[in-house]
């Protein structure tokens, strides 16, 4: 991977609407899955945004329909993000200030470990591994932004 593009607010980088495209590797069965829709981040009162994310996942050859809701809100320092689910139970947080960023979150016995790459003005990329007793996979996501 080349250079990063920094982003000195990641909320106001993430607002609008993007094309996501993500893999889904089962590294201990070697199946393998795609997503493919839209991800829209939507302002909030608090100054955060709402990420919606809608489309198609396929899995061993059969589509369904999948979303999720993400609560992206401002984080302890400025430009950065504190990333909640919708229920509003901690996930990660997020800062984009060099254009890459780590973050971990345990689940259960599992732990999913996200990393975050700004490659320009209009397209970033997550990648996360999960690994633990029940599972084995790598999520790769490539979003574009849209208009």
């Amino acid at each position: 991977m080349g250079e990063f593009w920094p982003v000195p607010d990641v909320l106001t980088y993430l607002a609008g609407s993007w094309r996501a495209e993500r893999s889904v590797r089962d590294l201990a069965n070697g199946e393998s899955g795609k997503f493919t829709g839209t991800t829209a981040f939507a302002p909030l009162e608090d100054g955060g945004l709402l990420h919606q994310e809608s489309g198609t996942f396929t899995w061993q050859g059969v589509p369904r329909p999948a979303e999720r809701t993400l609560r992206f809100l401002p984080g302890g320092s400025p430009g950065t993000a504190d990333v909640r689910f919708a229920d509003g139970r901690p996930f990660h947080d997020l800062s984009l200030t060099s254009g890459h960023h780590i973050a971990d979150h345990p689940c259960a016995a599992d732990l999913y470990r996200g990393e975050f790459l700004v490659l320009d003005a209009d397209h970033w990329r997550t990648v996360w591994r999960v690994g633990g007793p029940t599972k084995d996979l790598v999520l790769t996501t490539d979003y574009a932004r849209v208009g």
